[in-house]
This record gives C-alpha cells, sequence and structure tokens, in this order.
C-alpha cells in the first residue's frame, strides 16, 4: 500500500467518527485516526482534542441527524491531504458539499483537519 492510501485509510476512519451514533464509537474512530491534541477548524467549529471534537460531532447530529460525510476525491502528498465530500442526509440525500485539509504526524494521524464549506 502507498502512503497516500495510508492516508486515506485514515481520513477515512476519521470521517467514520461523523457518522458514529454515540459518544463511544466516535472515541474508538478518533483514537485509530487522529492525534488526541489534533485541532479541527471550520465556518463554525474550533475544536482542540478528542473530546471537545466528539461534542461538535455530538451537536451537528443534533442539528441534523443522521447526516454524515462521503468522500468524493482524496488526494495526499507528504503529510498533507485535501477530500472533496458531499454531506449526506440520513436518507442518502446531498445536503452539502466541501473541501477538507489535513496534516499528518509522524505516527500517521491526523494532526490537523480544516473543513471550507459554504454556511
Amino acid at each position: 500500500m502507498n502512503a497516500s492510501n495510508d492516508k486515506r485509510d485514515i481520513w477515512e476512519t476519521y470521517a467514520s467518527a461523523w457518522r458514529a451514533v454515540t459518544a463511544e464509537d466516535k472515541h474508538a474512530a478518533l483514537a485509530a485516526s487522529v492525534s488526541p491534541a489534533a485541532r479541527y477548524r471550520d465556518p463554525q467549529n474550533r475544536c482542540a482534542g478528542h473530546d471537545e471534537l466528539v461534542d461538535a460531532m455530538l451537536a451537528f447530529h443534533g442539528q441534523v441527524p443522521g447526516a454524515h460525510f462521503e468522500t468524493q476525491y482524496f488526494l495526499a502528498y507528504d503529510d498533507r491531504s485535501i477530500a472533496r465530500w458531499n454531506m449526506l442526509g440520513g436518507d442518502g440525500t446531498v445536503l452539502g458539499q466541501g473541501i477538507s485539509y489535513g496534516e499528518y504526524g509522524a505516527d500517521g494521524k491526523l494532526t490537523t483537519m480544516t473543513g471550507f464549506f459554504e454556511t
């Protein structure tokens, strides 16, 4: 497997935390893919660490029940990646689109995730 595929696997594990229903499942996905000190930013959130990120994910699900993200395009090199994604409702309807930027640490886990989308 090449480094880009490794990063894609990490990215998809991270993205699965957004889909997971329980806080425990979100924490498990983040433990496998995101550094404990990672920072997350998007136009509506600023988070540091797993606990704050899980809280933001749970609040997101409170606003848009069943929503999750599906990666449409992924590109990585060195310790960086971009992902183009669709936000899907629980019924699979596309609710929005965006692009995310990620940075990875020496252990391969995400250290920074930044989401770009129209609000």
